[in-house]
């Protein structure tokens, strides 16, 4: 199994669309601009990228346009399904295209239980030689993975590396990040919420975020892991109203009229999802004024 170091700031990537289909110059730019700015690593293919809207030849293409302009940065590409067939469908299908790890959600749906979980993360890390992250979105998925089956997917499973923690619950992070086995790392899932994490030894974000903002993000988490709290607080209440805003709508959205607001993309989602309203908007451009 490859090692990867994935820590500090990185990117839940958005997809950028222009008349129904995917704005692929815009998406190369994305990718550039968070390289430039600092992050750390690349998350494509995840909740952000409005994956589940995207076809097959899309999918492809935008995980090898990630690789070919992150510079080396390391790629964690999402490839969870509510079943370990879709799963393993999934990572066949990037496998080869530059993904340096997977990043597999809880099932959504089928509301597993806490043994199910166990039993289908060790089914999904036994499909790939990548490292396994673990996603934990409870918001999302219907169901939420306790601390105590992730610490001991943690000891039983060592290709399961990490998991990004997006349960908003920090007592939850907490306890992973004092129980798991040696070398697993939490990853926060909540922007709210990395401070907090990291400080308590966290080992970085998949920010949302940081699309409109990666040198901010980016700065606050390499502050965290330098130790150096006071500068890490500062941005943490610079960019509070920013990690707020951009969840008073389903996320992408929000982050996507950021993305237009500083000229960078359109605001344009796929169905089922629906444009920013006047009042999000005019949220966000208050947000973003805060960071200036």
């Amino acid at each position: 199994m490859k090692d990867i170091l994935l820590e500090g700031c990185g990117t839940a990537l958005v997809t950028p669309f222009k008349n129904g289909a995917v704005d692929y110059d815009a998406y190369a730019a994305l990718v550039e601009r968070q390289v430039e700015c600092g992050v750390k690593f690349l998350v494509p293919l995840a909740t952000t990228g409005e994956t589940p809207a995207l076809s097959a030849e899309e999918k492809l293409r935008l995980l090898e346009l990630t690789r070919e302009h992150a510079h080396g940065l390391p790629l964690l590409a999402g490839c969870g399904s509510n079943s370990l067939e879709g799963t393993r469908a999934a990572m066949e299908l990037l496998d080869g295209h530059g993904a340096d790890a997977w990043l597999v959600v809880v099932p959504f749906y089928n509301k597993p239980t806490q043994e199910g979980m166990v039993n289908y993360f060790k089914a999904v890390a036994g499909i790939s030689d990548k490292p396994i992250v673990i996603y934990n979105v409870p918001g999302r998925t219907g169901t939420n993975m306790e601390a105590e089956t992730c610490v001991r997917l943690s000891r039983e499973c060592p290709k399961i590396c990490s998991i990004k923690e997006a349960s908003g619950r920090y007592f939850q992070g907490s306890m992973i990040i004092r129980d798991a086995a040696p070398g697993f790392t939490v990853l926060s899932g909540d922007d709210d919420l990395t401070f907090a994490l990291m400080a308590t030894g966290a080992r970085g974000v998949i920010s949302v975020a940081s699309n409109p903002a990666p040198r901010e993000v980016s700065a606050m988490c390499d502050a965290l892991l330098a130790g150096d709290y006071a500068t890490a607080r500062d941005l943490h209440h610079r960019l509070s109203p920013l990690f707020k805003a951009c969840f008073v709508e389903s996320n992408p959205i929000p982050v996507k009229a950021a993305m237009e607001l500083l000229g960078l993309m359109g605001r344009e989602v796929r169905l089922p999802l629906s444009e920013a309203t006047p009042a999000t908007v005019e949220t966000i451009r208050t947000a973003l004024a805060a960071l200036a």
